[in-house]
């Protein structure tokens, strides 16, 4: 089973991609970067990918971006846009592709009828999705064969998850997500793994400790970060301009430390 948030949890947390949209998508339809869709093959099932392409004359690292309980939202590609300004391939499928009304991906679905339908995922099918969608992207002409992960919320969970699949990613960065409590799928983790926090958040921050031990006990590299005062969803939140100077600041923060490291790649 599949743990995502509490009946309460997840009702806050819906307003605010709600409320999100507009600022979200305004940011998409300034953008002057390349922007396009396309639909990546998984056995039998098609994958809907929305894809930004960097302004840059050199080939480039991607960042394979996995998306909230909220399904491919606005903000999920608006942050994929945001990747590609900074110098970056952006990818982020949405692993709702299929799944909905008339075989629709996320924007199928009405309400909170979209968190159940992530939450209700097979995890054994969002791996696949995830590996065809990495081996797609690192494929690209103007992809510099390197190809890292990152997540937020469900996908935070996620991103932890693939990196014990996928052994040809260069690192994964975890939003506020838990880490594998499976010890035999820690030890298949060949990359550095770095966690961002919200210190106002015990249900993923308590889990982090439990982390850092299995991490360590296996030899892998797993670098943490807390925000101080941030909530769950920080990276969203800390955008919405009816946000908390906490949640900002965390989101700031968090950005700057994103992009040093990808820098590194």
């Amino acid at each position: 089973m599949i743990r995502f948030c509490t009946p309460v949890i997840a009702a806050m947390l819906l307003a605010v991609p709600a409320s999100a949209q507009d600022w979200a998508k305004a940011r998409l339809d300034k953008s002057p970067r390349h922007q396009e869709w396309v639909k990546v093959k998984q056995g039998t099932r098609e994958v809907e990918c929305f894809v930004v392409y960097p302004e840059v004359k050199e080939k480039a690292t991607a960042v394979l971006v996995i998306h909230e309980i909220f399904g491919l939202s606005d903000w999920a590609r608006s942050l994929a846009d945001e990747l590609a300004e900074a110098g970056y391939i952006a990818i982020a499928p949405d692993l709702l592709s299929g799944t909905g009304p008339g075989s629709g991906g996320t924007s199928s679905y009405s309400g909170g009828a979209v968190m159940k339908a992530v939450s209700s995922l097979p995890p054994e099918q969002v791996t696949a999705d995830l590996n065809a969608v990495e081996e797609y992207v690192a494929k690209l002409p103007a992809c510099n064969g390197n190809v890292v992960v990152a997540g937020f919320c469900w996908g935070g969970r996620q991103t932890f998850r693939f990196a014990t699949n996928n052994s040809r990613i260069k690192a994964a960065f975890v939003f506020y997500g838990e880490g594998p409590t499976d010890e035999q799928a820690i030890a298949k983790i060949t990359v550095p793994v770095y966690g961002f926090y919200a210190e106002n958040d015990a249900r993923i921050g308590k889990t982090v400790p439990a982390s850092i031990a299995l991490m360590k006990k296996a030899g892998k590299t797993f670098a943490p970060v807390t925000y101080d005062g941030a909530g769950h969803g920080f990276m969203r939140a800390g955008e919405d301009p009816r946000g908390n100077a906490a949640n900002k600041k965390a989101r700031d923060d968090a950005w700057q430390r994103l992009v040093g490291l990808l820098k590194k790649i």
